[in-house]
C-alpha cells in the first residue's frame, strides 16, 4: 500500500522575500549579503550613530561575549551593515538589496520578535535624488500591495540618511499606515565606504518583510510566523 506523500512548500516569509526580489530586479537591484555576526564598526560607526545613541546599549543590542568571540561582536541589528561592507569591495553604479535575519534585544509581542527579517536596499551613482527614491517606491507598493494605493513622504531622522523620510501607504487617503524608513545617503557613510561623497551620491532604504508580510496579508501577529503552527504556514 502506498502512501500518499504532501508537497512541501515555501515558507510566507521565504515566498515574501522572492516576491520583493522580483520586483527590485526589475529595476536594475541584485542580492547580496553578510554576516549575521558583525563588529560595532560595521553595525554603528560606520553608518554615522553616534558613539551615545541609545542603540548601541545592552538592552537594545544583543552584544557577545568577548572572551568566547572577540572584541567588539554583536549580532546585527539591521542588514545595512550590508551596504557599507558592498561599496567597499565594488565600483559604482552600485544597485543592490540585501535580505536577512536581524537581532534586537527587546520585549516579544504581537507586533515584535528579537529576531525577525529585514530588507535594505543601496542605490549609489553620480546622480541620485528624491525623485528616484519616490519612483522606486511608487513602482514597489503597486507591485507588491497592489494598484490603488497611495504613497508619501514625512520628513523623519536616521544616522545613516540626510534628508531621511518615513514612507506611508493609504488605500483611501484617509487611514495612512508606515511601512519604510529611506532617504538620501548621508555623505559620512559614502566616505566610510572608501567613495568620494562629492562624486558619488545614494540613497538607501529598509523594511521589515516580517510587517510587510503581515500587512499584506492581515497577519495580526508576527509570532504565528515562527513558532511552526502548519495552520498558519500552510496557508500560503
Amino acid at each position: 500500500m502506498s502512501l500518499e506523500q504532501k508537497e512541501g512548500h515555501l515558507h510566507p516569509i521565504t515566498h515574501t522575500i522572492l516576491e520583493m526580489y522580483r520586483i527590485f530586479r526589475e529595476l536594475g537591484f541584485e542580492v547580496a549579503s553578510g554576516p549575521e555576526l558583525e563588529t560595532g564598526e560595521y553595525n554603528f560607526d560606520k553608518l554615522n550613530f553616534p558613539k551615545d545613541h541609545p542603540a548601541r546599549d545592552m538592552q537594545d543590542t544583543f552584544w557577545l561575549d568577548p572572551k568566547t568571540v572577540g572584541e567588539d561582536k554583536l549580532m546585527r541589528t539591521h542588514t545595512s551593515t550590508v551596504q557599507v561592507r558592498f561599496a567597499e569591495n565594488h565600483e559604482p553604479p552600485i544597485r543592490i538589496i540585501v535580505p536577512g535575519k536581524v537581532y534586537r534585544n527587546e520585549a516579544t509581542d504581537a507586533t515584535h520578535e528579537v529576531q525577525f527579517h529585514q530588507l535594505e536596499g543601496m542605490y549609489i551613482d553620480k546622480d541620485v535624488s528624491m525623485a528616484h527614491l519616490k519612483g522606486i517606491f511608487d513602482h514597489f507598493v503597486k507591485e507588491f500591495f497592489g494598484e490603488g494605493y497611495m504613497v508619501r513622504m514625512r520628513p523623519s531622522f536616521f544616522p545613516f540618511t540626510e534628508p531621511s523620510v518615513e514612507i506611508d501607504i493609504s488605500k483611501d487617503g484617509k487611514k495612512w499606515i508606515e511601512v519604510l524608513g529611506a532617504g538620501l545617503m548621508n555623505p559620512a557613510v559614502i566616505e566610510h565606504a572608501g567613495l568620494d561623497s562629492q562624486v558619488w551620491k545614494g540613497l538607501a532604504f529598509g523594511m521589515g518583510v516580517d510587517r510587510m508580510l503581515m500587512l499584506k496579508f492581515g497577519v495580526d501577529d508576527v509570532r504565528s510566523l515562527y513558532n511552526g503552527d502548519l495552520r498558519v504556514v500552510d496557508q500560503f
